[in-house]
């Protein structure tokens, strides 16, 4: 095989492998690395070396030994090495991981070092592959720092703190440097939950014809807090004669969303589909190797202007030339998004349909729309407000809201996005009503509701915790720790997670801060930026933090949780109970263990032995 046509190229994924190597031929061969290939060694107290500046020691990933194996075998009989791992700061560390592992900087040609070739691209289509490798550069060494930081600053955290917690808590229980933050806003919300009161109120609706015919709901304006009260309304809205008050009509425009970053498409495949961040990132995965999206991570809501002038002019084509009259610009809400990097849509917005599996069709069918709506026509209505008033002083005002669309614009594409909108009869002020129907419903004020998985999402992403990457891994996390558990579409914090939350948010709590945890994802966007140095990002955070640690070793083990009810006496002896901690969560322990070791459940069922964990 001639020079030229011994080509190495090196992506992450089988998949992503199998469709580039359709676009490039005998040229090149392509292989995958299966993700990373080297990591910490997970338990080695000597993973990072901290006096020497924070350097991490790697290892192969086990399992991984016969891969390192294939790709330097071909690096050694290739002429040129191509590494095009994913456009972000893993795709960075993972290039830069195979070069060292497979040792390219020490290869050489016959005549010269082998050259080594880092490629990116955002999309998996033959035009852009062709551009990436007309375009190759050296690996960038911020991008790989700030991967770096990431990776040290959160085994630095969970490995400090964990054990402490181990230590005071229980054994087996951890920590995480962005985890823990979102584990406490989700105690926060239950806390605030159980503190709730719920308030009783009434809310009256009438039903009331017009002369054509048509019935319309009203809602009374105020709302009795006595049923008493409802009922003197409604008695008196029963005898009394009812007409239109007035008629509000407002013209509204309702702008296309921008297209899908990493965050609103988790957000809106959760409502639309009922799909997990996690679920949605292994379809979005998918459709992306196989070339028909854009790269699934990302914060920017940025497109190439060809792609926007392809949407465009497919939007004229299938619904008119008034669907889609100019380009659309929309601002990236990340202060750190990247712009080279572009919005989550079609490669190629003519492929109407695509994926290899239900999931994958749904998946792509809500890009698809989202990103044909994002270019189209703003839809046009009208936000509409009729009073009806009733001839008697003690009934109050009446109203009934509607809306009305008059063009559709951006909803043609996306008609899902309509609502439920209500539609109301055209009416005139002074018109006469028909009573139909008057009641009073009795209710009481909810408490707010517990996160879903894509409002955790949201929570996190307003709050600047995590990045698009993270999002799923953080709440795979807390879910895999057993802190928290998936009720119906409710993510609720387990005992065991409410009692490290409380433990972490009273003892460190300016390192599970919302504002600590944004400015360390703010610093590791610095690294990136080549604006701040790996070391010092790093001494800055891990000496305060490490003597923080050090500092709480002195803290008593948390031995109990507090008292048990007076009502549960220990089943063995007949003493007091408290709380403590076991590994299916909180039980009830003789107050007298370790002389006596009876114990209930959480429930107050007595259990055989004592299940205290020392």
């Amino acid at each position: 095989m001639s020079k030229d046509k011994n080509k190495l190229l090196i992506v992450e994924s089988p998949a992503k492998a199998k469709t580039i190597s359709k676009y490039l031929g005998a040229e090149y061969r392509v292989l995958a690395s299966v993700g990373h290939i080297r990591d910490l060694p997970k338990s080695s107290k000597n993973a990072i070396d901290i006096a020497g500046g924070f350097v991490p020691h790697y290892e192969i990933v086990k399992g991984k030994e016969k891969i390192v194996e294939e790709l330097s075998r071909a690096a050694k009989e290739s002429s040129s090495v191509w590494l095009a791992t994913d456009p972000d700061r893993e795709g960075e560390a993972i290039a830069w991981h195979i070069a060292e592992a497979i040792g390219l900087g020490e290869r050489k040609t016959q005549n010269e070092k082998l050259k080594i070739n880092r490629v990116v691209f955002h999309e998996i289509t033959p035009e852009a592959i062709r551009e990436a490798l007309a375009h190759p550069r050296e690996i960038d060494n911020n991008l790989l720092h700030a991967q770096e930081a990431r990776r040290v600053l959160d085994r630095l955290f969970g490995y400090d703190l964990s054990g402490l917690i181990w230590q005071k808590l229980r054994y087996g229980l951890s920590a995480g440097r962005v985890q823990s933050p979102a584990l406490r806003i989700l105690v926060e919300r239950e806390k605030e939950i159980r503190a709730f009161i719920p308030e009783t109120y009434w809310v009256i609706t009438a039903v009331l014809k017009t002369k054509n015919g048509a019935e319309i709901t009203f809602t009374a304006a105020i709302e009795p807090k006595t049923e008493v009260e409802a009922q003197t309304i409604v008695t008196a809205g029963q005898n009394a004669r009812w007409q239109v008050g007035g008629v509000e009509a407002r013209a509204v425009a309702r702008r296309p969303r921008p297209p899908f970053t990493t965050s609103t498409l988790q957000q809106a495949a959760s409502s639309r589909l009922g799909f997990s961040p996690a679920v949605t990132m292994r379809y979005a995965q998918r459709l992306y190797e196989a070339g028909l999206i854009t790269y699934m991570r990302t914060d920017s809501t940025n497109m190439n202007a060809t792609a926007v002038r392809d949407i465009i002019a497919l939007a004229r084509k299938e619904y008119g030339e008034i669907y889609a009259k100019a380009p659309r610009f929309y601002q990236t809400k990340s202060k750190n998004a990247q712009e080279a990097h572009e919005a989550i849509r079609p490669t190629k917005i003519q492929t109407r349909a695509g994926g290899g599996g239900d999931g994958e069709r749904k998946l792509y069918d809500l890009i698809w729309r989202r990103t044909m709506a994002c270019q189209m026509a703003e839809a046009e209505g009208a936000q509409t407000t009729i009073a009806a008033i009733a001839d008697n002083p003690a009934v109050p005002a009446f109203a009934a809201n509607g809306y009305r669309i008059k063009f559709d614009g951006w909803l043609r594409a996306d008609p899902a996005a309509r609502g439920e909108e209500k539609e109301l009869p055209a009416v005139t002020k002074d018109e006469t009503l028909d009573l139909k129907s008057i009641t009073s419903e009795g209710k009481a004020t909810t408490p707010p509701n517990r996160y879903s998985e894509a409002g955790l999402v949201k929570e996190l992403e307003k709050r600047g915790i995590g990045r698009p990457s993270t999002y799923a891994a953080i709440i795979k996390t807390i879910l895999d720790r057993g802190y928290v558990e998936k009720i119906s579409r409710s993510l609720q914090p387990t005992e065991t997670g409410e009692v490290v939350s409380d433990f972490l948010t009273t003892h460190f709590h300016d390192y599970v801060s919302d504002s600590f945890t944004a400015k360390m994802e703010d610093e590791l966007d610095e690294i990136a930026g080549g604006r701040l140095e790996y070391v010092k990002s790093l001494k800055h955070f891990y000496g305060p933090f490490h003597q923080a640690v050090i500092a709480k070793k002195t803290l008593p083990k948390i031995n109990n949780l507090g008292e048990g009810p007076a009502t549960m006496e220990c089943p063995t002896c007949g003493s007091a109970m408290v709380w403590k901690l076991g590994r299916g969560g909180k039980f009830l322990s003789c107050a007298r263990f370790p002389a006596c070791a009876g114990a209930r459940s959480a429930a107050g069922e007595a259990m055989q032995g004592s299940k205290e964990t020392g």
